[in-house]
């Protein structure tokens, strides 16, 4: 794999840290937990769409676009760093909105979508679940167009091939953080949601033939459309990246069991989860993504799936101005 032959941009000084939660750990009883803050990364807020960003957003300029468009769920952490992305670059941007769970899009609403406004969005479409989102955002680009500009579509969670690469960048950077430190990696877990991360994931560690599995926990789709997803998007990322070996199926898992409800809907789990983790280590996590991952990383520890001498990556992938929205949803 050769990423440095694909153009990019930079939004954080620096790697993201690595930290050992011994507090979570012993109240777990093991095994080994670690962190890769990746709620540190650069923009506003940080999270793991920078990651994406930073190759989706070169090919944006090397094409001269002067417009984002983009696509989010109500609390899209996507449409916040997208946004953030094209005000660092002096470009404009237009959101799509799509309201997943009914009656839940709301104008003067918190968190994520506070920061649209003082962002300074060209314009809000919010639309409802179910919209054929592509077809929507290439309907805006056309707008864009009529009014004299130039638009650059990047898709849901930035979660195509090129967008992927960011997390074939993270599995290196782990690995190099890895040997550095001396630490031996038995697992990692991740949010499974529009596939990026986790395909990149999937494809950085295989392409490096680190040997160490990855378990997406999915916070939307069933497990076996979900796996069949990421193991498609990782091989398109291995081939972007030069990667000469096939991901094979076996690589991908996705555990489905910790959604609850649907997308964005509270859990008991995740609640808990997301509390255990400030209270313990003072580390917040938001209810959609990475407290679901949480829960479903409790979850494995609790059924066995580790041993207690191993060392399980988790991989935070940002998300905390959401909690602002959802007060409830993160108290109990």
């Amino acid at each position: 794999m050769n990423l440095a032959r694909i153009p990019r941009r930079r939004y954080t000084e620096g790697r993201t840290p690595i930290e050992f939660l011994p507090n979570l750990t012993r109240e777990l009883g093991g095994p080994r937990i670690h962190i890769k803050r990746d709620d540190l990364l650069g923009l506003t807020s940080g999270g793991n769409k920078t990651r994406k960003l930073e190759f989706l957003m070169a090919d944006a300029l090397a094409q001269g676009a002067d417009t984002i468009v983009t696509t989010g769920a109500v609390q899209s952490n996507h449409c916040r760093l997208t946004l953030s992305a094209a005000v660092k670059e002096g470009l404009k941007c237009r959101l799509l909105i799509e309201e997943r769970v009914e009656g839940s899009y709301k104008e003067e609403a918190s968190g994520n979508n506070l920061l649209y406004h003082l962002l300074g969005a060209e314009s809000i479409t919010p639309v409802p679940g179910g919209t054929d989102l592509m077809a929507g955002m290439q309907d805006i680009a056309e707008q864009v167009r009529a009014d004299g500009g130039t638009p650059y579509i990047v898709p849901g969670g930035g979660s195509n091939a090129l967008g992927a690469l960011g997390y074939v960048a993270c599995a290196e950077e782990i690995l190099s953080q890895a040997f550095e430190s001396g630490l031996q990696i038995d697992h990692v877990v991740c949010s499974s949601g529009s596939g990026g991360t986790h395909s990149g994931l999937v494809a950085g560690l295989h392409g490096n033939q680190s040997g160490i599995p990855v378990t997406g926990i999915s916070v939307r789709a069933a497990k076996e459309p979900q796996e069949a997803k990421i193991l498609d998007l990782a091989n398109q990322t291995s081939q972007l990246a030069g990667a000469e070996l096939e991901v094979p199926s076996d690589h991908v898992t996705v555990r489905d069991e910790f959604v609850g409800p649907g997308y964005s809907l509270p859990t008991r789990e995740m609640t808990d989860a997301i509390q255990l983790f400030a209270r313990t280590e003072g580390i917040l996590l938001d209810p959609v993504y990475t407290g679901k991952t949480a829960a479903g990383l409790i979850g494995m520890i609790q059924e066995g799936a580790f041993d207690k001498d191993n060392d399980v990556l988790f991989i935070h992938t940002g998300g905390s101005p959401a909690i602002y929205a959802y007060p409830q949803e993160v108290l109990g």
